[in-house]
């Protein structure tokens, strides 16, 4: 069998839809290369990244500390399966504990993405069954996303994803994102809660003020779990390793993915205190999960965002870029959200898709988490050249709305 290069946008679009699975809609732009903050497409137009495959690339594009990390460690060993540990797998959970506060407690479960990772946790809540085995009640939160796996999918807050597929996996329960709602929901028979510090899927929405605080007094009160999603969140991508370090809060375990490896394909369950006593060997398992090509990857970028100061610079690009937002004053704009490097632009009309439209064919990756708001999620590397050009391309886009 031959392959073709695509040449015309025609060309790889039709090659695309005979191809993929109709899952997925056919992108407007097939990307071929990409360097920092920069990518191309098979036609050699330019982009600005500030979408980062959805908060992925950490480091950027061809960031030569993953590309030394990953090209020697294909070179020495990609797989072993878990029957054998290895030297990356086992660093990177102890940075993993140290970074998170974990602590000497806490223990480490691998996957490969961020559904695998909450797929864990759903386990993990099950195992919280109680001495008399009655807490059967699990929550999660409304409009809340978790992944498309069917755990996943049955934690996510959003009837739309999970109506094609029912039955769901019983026992799990939304709520209002309201403290009164916590207060009424958390009792006795919760095995536990899980909670996105910021609500990416649902465009970068913040909680309630007192929110993970009244969830984390009331979880203890009850002896449920608290878990936090923080696959985008996490990573130094908010300003802080963690996003719940700033709510002065400690959670019973989290769950990461995205940024971990810069785009190599990652998750982990980090789990703190007591908790880590509830799996039992055989109760849970990957045959990719923690393989040495993806651990060494993790271990680089986490290295990288350490030494090169990544969380700070989250946090003040972070704030330099929501500053940009509002100084544009467009009647278009409601709000500004998120923390850090993770940012919503919530608008006042549901132009959100046209908004992301323009700045592709201006030259700027941006997304539309749904039609009333943009995120905003650049790489953390991202500086004060890269923050020009965006404000200068989603300003004059954002002029030429109607």
């Amino acid at each position: 069998m031959t392959t073709t290069t695509p040449t015309t946008e025609g060309t790889w679009q039709r090659r695309f839809g005979d191809s993929i699975m109709k899952s997925l809609s056919t992108p407007k732009v097939m990307l071929e290369r990409g360097e920092g903050c920069q990518v191309w497409d098979v036609e050699g137009k330019r982009y600005l990244d500030f979408l980062a495959g959805i908060a992925v690339n950490a480091l950027g594009h061809a960031h030569p500390v993953l590309v030394e990390a990953v090209s020697k460690q294909a070179a020495t060993l990609i797989h072993v399966s878990n029957y054998f540990a290895t030297p990356s797998q086992v660093e990177l959970a102890e940075r993993l504990k140290a970074i998170s506060g974990a602590g000497e407690q806490g223990r480490v479960y691998y996957g490969n993405s961020g559904a695998e990772a909450n797929e864990a946790a759903f386990k993990l809540l099950r195992l919280n069954k109680g001495p008399d085995g009655t807490k059967t009640r699990i929550l999660a939160l409304q409009s809340s996303f978790h992944g498309r796996t069917m755990g996943a999918l049955a934690l996510t807050g959003k009837p739309a994803l999970r109506e094609p597929f029912e039955p769901m996996l019983p026992g799990v329960e939304h709520i209002d994102t309201t403290i009164e709602a916590l207060e009424h929901s958390i009792d006795d028979r919760v095995a536990g809660i899980i909670i996105e510090p910021i609500k990416g899927e649902a465009g970068v929405v913040d909680l309630p003020e007192g929110f993970l605080q009244a969830a984390r007094e009331l979880t203890a009160k009850h002896g449920a779990l608290l878990i936090l999603d923080e696959i985008q969140t996490g990573i130094g991508r908010t300003g802080t390793w963690f996003s719940f370090q700033q709510f002065g809060i400690v959670p019973d375990a989290i769950t990461v993915a995205k940024g971990i490896a810069g785009g190599i394909p990652i998750g982990a369950l980090v789990t703190f205190g007591d908790t880590s006593d509830l799996f039992e060997a055989g109760q849970h398992g990957s045959t990719f999960g923690g393989n040495p090509f993806a651990t060494s990857a993790a271990n680089a970028v986490l290295g990288e965002i350490e030494s090169a100061g990544l969380v700070e610079n989250a946090r003040v690009r972070g704030e330099q870029i929501r500053a940009a937002i509002t100084a544009i004053a467009s009647p278009h704009v409601k709000e500004v959200r998120g923390r850090g490097l993770l940012i919503g632009v919530g608008l006042h009309e549901p132009i959100a898709n046209e908004i992301s439209a323009r700045c592709l064919e201006a030259g700027l990756i941006v997304n539309a988490a749904n039609d009333s708001s943009i995120r905003i999620a650049p790489p953390l590397i991202v500086g004060d050249s890269e923050i020009a050009e965006f404000t200068e391309i989603f300003t004059s886009v954002l002029k030429g709305l109607a």
